[in-house]
């Protein structure tokens, strides 16, 4: 891609099912340990899927205040939380750096949901709408505009260069973190604060989910009903949280000698002008999203050494995405691993693209590749290595990481240990 910047990740964090830290979170994962359970955040007993992936999240241990643990929306306090987390753990990326020069990327696909709700709740009666008290009057638009998730950051840290929030569904994670690469590639800003939060665990959410059948309702054996690849498959698990990375110029992260954790140094995206929650079997677009990625990174299928799956849950992606992998790499997908996080996490929408990425700059710190939870007996018409229940010590140098989304969104994100994409 000529002489543009290269984008650097130097700082991590993440706040999801499984763990409220980075290293928590990433411990649990290699572990293999599922994090779903029946829901704790609203009353389950009037949908037919009663399960979530849900953060034991404490937002005054996570450093929030005792007023924003009352008034942000749970989504907003979990953004904030990872992204002090990963400004924490970049080495000091944002000192002396003109506030015009620091960048704000944010994915979300339905924002403060469950604030939302509840102010609905309060404030109408059989759909009537009543008075709205001043409390409520003083956050009610900031649950209403998901863009209120990048000003929150923005003000922060102190950053006054472009904002983006993406709401794309379940790609807005990638796709974030691809708009922060390329605006440090561009060399827009020096740094990119960037990643994803949901938080979408209300009734709203489950009866939407429930309408379409798409969400699991193995509900008696709630830690386990996440099975992606697995022939007793039912369907996804809803789920929160939430990533943030540190994205930065070589130049800039050389400069104060920060470590680093990778490269975010390719993107493919695509839709398929089909189906609204529909996938066509044959997985092109998907694969043409993988294909343009690695073309855009300038590295061939073969160098490819693991695949973060989409891995939803769902029997029509499972088919889609295995025949998309086939599709964009050839003869290496036989021999690449390929895992879905989803299997431990549950699936958290907006967010889990990010999630997902961060947990591919985490396999290439610690050379290992995670696994896919609950997969006991592999659906026979699937044909690829799914990494069953056990994670891989291997060395890992360049993993593609990819999303597929209602409304036909498709995208794919190459990351790359540092050293390798200069």
């Amino acid at each position: 891609m000529g002489d543009r910047l290269d984008a650097i990740v130097t700082g991590v964090g993440i706040v999801a099912p499984g763990g409220a830290t980075r290293e928590s979170f990433w411990e649990n994962t290699r572990r293999g340990q599922p994090a779903t359970r029946t829901t704790t955040l609203c009353d389950p007993s009037p949908f037919r899927s009663k399960i979530a992936g849900e953060v034991d999240f404490d937002p005054i241990a996570g450093g929030l205040s005792s007023e924003e643990a009352e008034f942000l929306d749970r989504a907003a306090q979990l953004l904030v939380t990872a992204a002090a987390e990963a400004v924490a753990d970049s080495s000091g990326a944002l000192d002396d750096v003109r506030p015009e020069r620091i960048g704000v990327y944010i994915g979300s696909a339905v924002g403060a949901t469950m604030s939302m709700e509840e102010i609905y709740r309060l404030t109408s009666r059989d759909g009537e709408l009543i008075e709205v008290d001043e409390i409520l009057d003083r956050d009610l638009y900031q649950y209403f505009v998901p863009s209120s998730f990048v000003a929150e950051i923005a003000r922060r840290f102190g950053a006054r260069g472009p904002g983006e929030l993406i709401s794309n569904g379940c790609t807005s994670g990638i796709d974030a973190l691809a708009q922060a690469m390329e605006a440090v590639r561009r060399g827009d800003v020096d740094v990119a604060i960037a990643g994803a939060t949901e938080a979408p665990i209300a009734p709203i959410t489950f009866a939407c989910f429930d309408s379409i059948m798409a969400t699991s309702n193995l509900n008696d054996t709630p830690e386990s009903a996440s099975r992606p690849y697995d022939a007793t498959r039912a369907g996804f698990v809803l789920a929160e949280g939430a990533a943030v990375m540190i994205v930065e110029s070589r130049e800039h992260a050389e400069r104060r000698t920060a470590s680093t954790y990778a490269t975010i140094s390719g993107y493919g995206a695509r839709a398929n002008a089909f189906h609204m929650t529909g996938l066509k079997n044959d997985g092109t677009e998907l694969a043409e999203a993988i294909s343009a990625s690695l073309a855009y990174a300038g590295i061939e299928p073969d160098q490819i050494d693991y695949v973060n799956a989409h891995g939803s849950g769902t029997t029509q992606n499972d088919i889609h995405e295995t025949e998309a992998i086939k599709k964009a790499l050839g003869a290496r997908a036989y021999d690449v691993p390929v895992s879905s996080l989803k299997s431990m996490t549950g699936h958290s929408m907006g967010s889990i693209g990010a999630i997902e990425v961060a947990v591919c700059v985490l396999a290439i710190r610690d050379s290992f590749i995670p696994p896919t939870a609950n997969l006991n007996e592999i659906d026979p018409v699937l044909d690829l290595d799914y990494v069953p229940n056990e994670g891989r010590s291997e060395k890992v140098d360049r993993v593609v990481s990819i999303a597929s989304g209602f409304g036909g969104f498709q995208s794919a994100l190459v990351i790359e240990r540092a050293e390798y994409a200069e």
